[in-house]
């Protein structure tokens, strides 16, 4: 089978599709391509194993092949069963029972992989799939993909360190569906201008609008300040939580509350917070962490002896009970807004990559409230690959951050503030790095200055 044969098989049975379709990212596109039908079709799946082999070059030697899961599992199958290579294949889960291994096959420290993925858009996937195989001690070579949807190809490579092989483009099922009168003209060139646009995206430095009012104005006070610090003020007397924001307030952008830990808590106390950090343009960040269903966390939220609701102009919430809360939260409240808890610091944490997706999926669907995630990653990759899955018009707040990043006996891990803002941070939460400090302006000062080289 020719590749032109294969598009055009693809086309037969449903698997490229051409209108109006919505994508994850929110982006109306004017096609879609669904490889998963091809498990349905056997003969099909077999000729795509034996053109994938050819598509590898000689050259390109590897031990065994890793579908991503799922739609690259069966593609990645069927080139192993036509060139006799082992297959393996990463978990989307982490098994919580029995081996609790994460990849499923055999395989040794050492041995060299070839990932097999349906679709490249963005390379996420493919990203993730490498960072659990190199966790197990396998060694990626490359990714091999049947369609490459990408506007901009070029960079994807430079970045990830894997050579990307692309069975076929996008603009080669456009070009052989058109020649062959499956698409009219007038479809060709709706796609090749939605692709087009789409590199000028890519391309584009103009400036970012934020749906949201409140994270529009935090973030021209964090340039006003040349400050992306949040300062982590846990502790239990207004006194000491007075000696420390006085002395950290010019270097500091944010502060980030537990109120309940304050044995003196008073009104009195919240008003002349709140005036003291509209004085010194610093906004108020509670962190409560709602967790409960959409009535119960209402009056957490805006009763009780807090009264939260009246002062944090932000607040933290789990996703785990579902989108209502957010509803629950602020339905008929303007100027608040919230950060959605999308990966913690602690070690051994139960939040899954799957559990991460989806909440972002759900900030971006109530953009007039969410003002970005807090996420935490260990390495300047696993920063990188977070802030790739949020879009440019959220925020990302990293916690666990510390000069010193050899973590804590109670499972905090730490990152220190320049890696985390160069790899996509927006800013920084810092807590015992400067309430912990014999000079609190002096270390509040250094966080600030790291945090913006």
């Amino acid at each position: 089978m020719t590749k032109e044969e294969f598009i055009i098989r693809l086309y037969e049975i449903g698997a490229l599709k051409f209108g109006s379709f919505t994508l994850k990212s929110g982006i109306t596109s004017p096609f879609y391509v669904d490889l998963r039908l091809i498990i349905s079709h056997p003969a099909l799946l077999r000729e795509l194993g034996e053109l994938l082999d050819t598509l590898c070059p000689e050259s390109l030697s590897y031990d065994r092949a890793a579908g991503v899961p799922y739609a690259g599992i069966p593609i990645a199958a069927a080139l192993t069963i036509h060139n006799g290579k082992p297959l393996i294949i990463p978990r989307k889960e982490e098994k919580a029972y029995g081996s609790g291994s994460t990849i499923i096959g055999e395989y040794s420290t050492g041995d060299s992989v070839l990932i097999v993925e349906d679709v490249i858009t963005s390379g996420e996937s493919i990203m993730e799939t490498k960072s659990q195989l190199e966790e197990a001690g396998l060694k990626v070579k490359a990714a091999i993909v049947v369609i490459d949807r990408r506007s901009v190809r070029e960079d994807f490579s430079k970045q990830s360190g894997i050579q990307v092989f692309s069975l076929i483009t996008i603009e080669d099922v456009v070009s052989v569906l058109m020649n062959n009168g499956y698409l009219s003209g007038e479809q060709a060139r709706t796609i090749q201008m939605f692709l087009m646009k789409n590199i000028t995206s890519a391309g584009s430095t103009s400036e970012t609008v934020y749906a949201n009012p409140l994270t529009e104005k935090l973030v021209r006070q964090m340039k006003e300040k040349e400050s992306r610090v949040v300062l982590s003020l846990d502790v239990e007397t207004s006194q000491e939580f007075w000696r420390i924001l006085k002395s950290a307030s010019k270097h500091i952008a944010m502060v980030k509350t537990h109120i309940d830990t304050m044995t003196d808590f008073s009104p009195a106390f919240i008003a002349e917070v709140q005036d003291y950090c509209r004085e010194n343009n610093i906004f108020l960040f509670e962190d409560r962490k709602f967790a409960d269903i959409g009535n119960t966390v209402r009056y957490q939220y805006r009763g009780g002896i807090y009264k939260i609701a009246e002062w944090a102009d932000f607040v933290t919430v789990h996703m785990i009970s579902g989108e209502a809360i957010l509803q629950g939260l602020f339905e008929g409240l303007t100027g608040r807004s919230s950060f959605l808890l999308a990966k913690m610091s602690s070690k051994d944490n139960l939040i899954t990559e799957n559990y991460t997706r989806k909440v972002i999926e759900l900030g971006k669907k109530n953009e007039s409230i969410v003002s970005g995630f807090i996420g935490h990653g260990k390495t300047a990759e696993e920063i990188a690959k977070l802030r790739k899955k949020i879009p440019p018009n959220f925020l990302l707040l990293i916690p666990g951050v510390q000069m010193n990043s050899t973590g804590d006996s109670l499972g905090q891990t730490y990152i220190d503030p320049a890696t985390a803002t160069k790899n996509g941070a927006d800013a920084i939460i810092v807590g015992r790095g400067i309430t912990h400090a014999k000079d609190i302006e002096k270390a509040a000062e250094a966080y600030r200055v790291q945090a913006q080289e």
